[in-house]
């Protein structure tokens, strides 16, 4: 197959079930317009944009416009920074009341629980990232992004052919991660999720108020948006342990990823898409 016939294999001229953004001249597709959508880089273009090689003497402005890179953000970095907030303000008051024993004092006490979950936190949300970095391209990942309005924030984000996925990191080691269901023959089927025998519930409606935000994010496009709670460390069984609560994932990393592969594909811009939820959703 020649060069020209695979470009013309690659792509496919169509009604577009989700609106983008042309990859050339920026401008807005609506979902029903006719574009180009090319398969292998899962972006679309205006049919009336040109394509074609570069002469080796073209000039650099070709009149295209690039796409602004986009910060995949650090994982873990408003977590961290909270620690280490907390941790200065409690040196600096423990020093304060207590000028010559205040260095031992501090050596020979811990951090406040509350202070240590901040740092637990953030080593989730590392070791979080540190497992999403595999999938495979297409998928792009946004890390500790904000949530406007708020002090809170969304741990990742996966932006892959199967949707997009929001994700909320949960280091609880050695705990164990159930569902529990009440009801379904005469009441209402109640689901709840369990962490070691204790009450789960908040994390479950965190969750789902960040996917919420997401859906209206993404309202028109058409862009399937899942949930996942994600438990590092945990004492999961060895045969199944995973499930869903309110349509939820409950998984480990390695089970997420492999979800996040083999889930449908869905036909849109990634890179669209992408800076559209970044532009939503800013560095926390």
């Amino acid at each position: 197959m020649t060069t020209d016939s695979a470009a013309a294999t690659d792509e496919k001229r169509m009604a577009l079930r989700y609106a983008g953004v042309c990859h050339l001249c920026s401008a807005e597709l609506p979902a029903g317009e006719r574009a180009i959508y090319e398969r292998a880089a899962r972006r679309v273009r205006c049919i009336t944009c040109p394509v074609g090689p570069k002469s080796p003497d073209a000039s650099v402005d070709d009149g295209t416009i690039e796409q602004p890179e986009i910060e995949a953000g650090t994982a873990g970095g408003s977590a961290r920074r909270e620690f280490d907030r907390r941790r200065a303000k409690r040196e600096e008051r423990i020093r304060e009341q207590h000028p010559r024993l205040g260095g031992l004092i501090l050596a020979l006490t811990d951090e406040p629980q509350s202070t240590q979950a901040w740092e637990r936190g953030a080593i989730g949300e590392e070791l979080m990232a540190k497992r999403l970095s595999e999938l495979p391209e297409p998928a792009r990942v946004l890390n500790d992004r904000r949530i406007p309005g708020t002090r809170a924030n969304i741990d990742h984000i996966v932006v892959a052919p199967s949707g997009v996925w929001v994700v909320d990191a949960k280091r609880y080691k050695n705990k164990r991660p159930e569902l529990r269901v009440e009801g379904g023959i005469i009441r209402p089927r109640v689901e709840s999720l369990r962490i070691g025998g204790r009450d789960g519930t908040s994390l479950v409606a965190g969750l789902g108020k960040q996917v919420a935000l997401m859906r209206a994010a993404l309202d028109g496009t058409g862009v399937p948006v899942h949930g996942a709670l994600c438990f590092l460390e945990a004492d999961w069984p060895l045969i199944g342990g995973s499930f869903t609560v309110d349509g939820h994932h409950v998984v480990w990393p390695k089970l997420l990823v492999k979800r996040i592969n083999e889930a449908a594909e869905h036909e849109f811009d990634i890179a669209a898409v992408c800076a559209q939820v970044a532009a939503r959703f800013p560095l926390a």
